[in-house]
């Protein structure tokens, strides 16, 4: 393990072969599993996951119990609140027209972020699937759910099913994640009142913004 950081309390746990540079701020009860590599500057919070030979770019903005699977590739610019799940595999990017050099071939370009870096947010309590690509300049909305093997171009609304490549909307999930209603693009509707057949919980679509129902006392 390689750490030079004062930002780690004592029950954080990282394997021996991780590597954490300077100026990383990482929350109680994290676990940093092996292979992983987190870049100078970048704020994990407490209690999350990140998961064996994933990659969090200088930067990047992590919230509180985030589980973050292996092979990931999180980027400079990215923002994951609370409760994200980033399945195994995942790409983030930064760069709509990414080049190795300038235009005369002459000189390589920088890894570091510019002009050209575009943010990233995945709002609170969203999934996305297994080895699904995520474009820049998006946000991903609360609750949302990005089906295995997508490719988002677009930002997500909150609790929207997204699914294929390019990902497209089919539906609305839940917070506890099962789904609730499903569609076909021409199908869609602007209004709906819905209840989770599995954890009871209700919402209200209307003009395609879904919101949670108020829970009666």
């Amino acid at each position: 393990m390689s750490v030079s950081t004062i930002f780690i309390p004592a029950s954080v746990r990282i394997h021996s072969t991780a590597i954490v540079e300077s100026g990383v701020k990482i929350g109680a009860g994290s676990a940093i599993w092996d292979n992983v590599h987190i870049r100078a500057s970048s704020l994990l919070g407490e209690q999350c996951i990140v998961g064996e030979k994933t990659y969090i770019a200088p930067g990047v903005q992590i919230g509180n119990r985030v589980k973050i699977n292996a092979f990931v590739y999180v980027c400079n610019g990215v923002t994951l609140e609370d409760g994200v799940m980033i399945s195994a595999g995942v790409i983030f990017t930064n760069d709509r027209f990414p080049r190795a050099t300038t235009p005369d071939l002459r000189e390589l370009r920088t890894s570091d972020p510019d002009e050209h870096t575009l943010p990233t947010l995945i709002r609170e309590g969203a999934t996305i699937g297994a080895a699904s690509t995520v474009g820049c300049g998006l946000i991903i909305g609360r609750f949302a759910m990005v089906g295995m093997g997508s490719v988002v171009t677009k930002s997500v609304p909150d609790f929207a099913l997204m699914i294929g490549a390019p990902a497209r909307f089919v539906g609305y999930v839940c917070r506890c994640g099962e789904p609730m209603l499903r569609f076909h693009r021409q199908q869609r509707p602007e209004s709906a009142d819905l209840r989770c057949e599995a954890c009871g919980r209700s919402y209200i679509l209307r003009e395609d913004s879904m919101t949670e129902a108020a829970v009666s006392d």
